[in-house]
């Protein structure tokens, strides 16, 4: 493969998007909608990364908020893998981290589903702290399976 399809190739495989929203119920339904239509543009799965928006940005929206701040959804393509970063500015208020993500005592809760369902659709995820005040928190989705 010579240097020029070697560069065509990456240029494919390789995708970004990145939109700041306001930390709002209407903006977390908006990144998930954005989310979908970047990825069924680019010909990829959307179900599972549909989730892992949906509940992050609602994290953002909702316990990352800043009045006047907003969040940041990014979607980054490399190969064979699809990352999702949420960035919001409430560094302090960070949730349990992999494997440290526990079901809520009371079966009946409406709220403290949402880390499981990004530990359980995501292939890895994490929390990045910073740059003072900010937090990002990102998921991995393998497209190749």
């Amino acid at each position: 493969m010579n240097e020029e399809d070697h560069r065509t190739q990456q240029a494919r495989t390789e995708r970004t998007f990145t939109v700041l929203l306001s930390p709002t119920q209407r903006g977390a339904r908006l990144a998930r909608l954005l989310a979908v239509a970047h990825l069924d543009a680019w010909g990829l799965p959307s179900e599972a990364a549909a989730h892992i928006v949906a509940e992050l940005a609602a994290n953002a929206s909702t316990h990352g908020r800043v009045r006047g701040r907003d969040f940041q959804l990014s979607l980054y393509v490399k190969e064979k893998t699809l990352r999702i970063e949420v960035t919001d500015t409430r560094g302090d208020s960070v949730p349990p981290g992999p494997g440290a993500v526990k079901a809520p005592e009371d079966d009946g809760a409406e709220n403290g589903r949402g880390m499981l369902i990004v530990e359980a659709l995501a292939d890895h995820w994490g929390i990045a702290p910073g740059p003072v005040p900010r937090k990002t928190v990102w998921a991995e989705i393998d497209l190749v399976r």
